[in-house]
């Protein structure tokens, strides 16, 4: 991948601070998954950056090791005891927030589209709603503190908004240049494959949706949080 302008690797790096100070709020500054976040980052970019990702004829593709892991860790704490423990630590109003980092994302892609990285059907500008729910996430949050909207109403709106989310992930993968590539052949998603980048995979996208699975569980209980 040629060398990308420093403001763009920059701006990227300051979504991930950004991600990473919001899940903080989230988990209520749990050390053990703030540090887990950090290694985890940390393990990614050392293997991105040897361009192990860069090989994509494999079958499978090398960077389900960036996808799956954090896919397991979820569901495992779905299913263990400790895992329950900790959801009921998260702060419902910072799982909502959280989603605003999706505004950053997005202006990130569409960055990386202008400079060829990845197709325009990843951006806001060919269908990729995702942005929406990223300006709607404090808005939805206000009307929900408030009583202006209630569990029904959030839980509409995260039920959409993760659905975004897995659109989005889908584009990503159906346009990578795997041997599966089923979309924009002319100009294949190739940034997520590189240092910084790979971070979008391996910890934001991980990061949404582990919060709106969250989201989901604290609706279901009986009290859900209110300031």
């Amino acid at each position: 991948m040629s060398p990308l302008p420093l403001p763009i690797i920059a701006f990227f790096f300051l979504t991930v601070v950004v991600a990473l100070a919001l899940f903080s709020k989230a988990v209520r500054a749990s050390k053990p998954a703030i540090l887990g976040a950090i290694l985890w980052m940390g393990i990614q970019s050392k293997i991105a950056l040897s361009g192990f990702y860069l090989v994509t004829n494999t079958l499978p593709p090398r960077l389900i090791l960036a996808i799956v892991p954090p896919v397991l860790m979820i569901a495992a704490l779905f299913l263990a005891p400790l895992g329950h423990r900790f959801f009921n630590t998260m702060d419902l109003k910072w799982l909502v927030l959280l989603h605003s980092i999706r505004i950053l994302v997005e202006i990130n892609l569409y960055w990386l589209f202008l400079y060829k990285q990845v197709p325009a059907l990843m951006t806001f500008e060919a269908g990729n709603v995702d942005i929406l729910f990223g300006l709607t996430a404090p808005l939805i949050w206000w009307a929900f503190s408030k009583g202006h909207v209630g569990r029904r109403g959030l839980l509409i709106w995260n039920s959409l908004a993760l659905l975004s989310v897995l659109n989005a992930f889908v584009r990503a993968m159906l346009s990578a240049p795997f041997r599966f590539q089923q979309l924009a052949f002319h100009q294949p998603t190739v940034a997520i494959l590189s240092f910084p980048f790979i971070l979008l995979p391996a910890f934001l996208v991980p990061s949404v949706i582990l919060c709106h699975l969250v989201i989901f569980r604290k609706l279901a209980g009986r009290n859900a949080q209110r300031p």
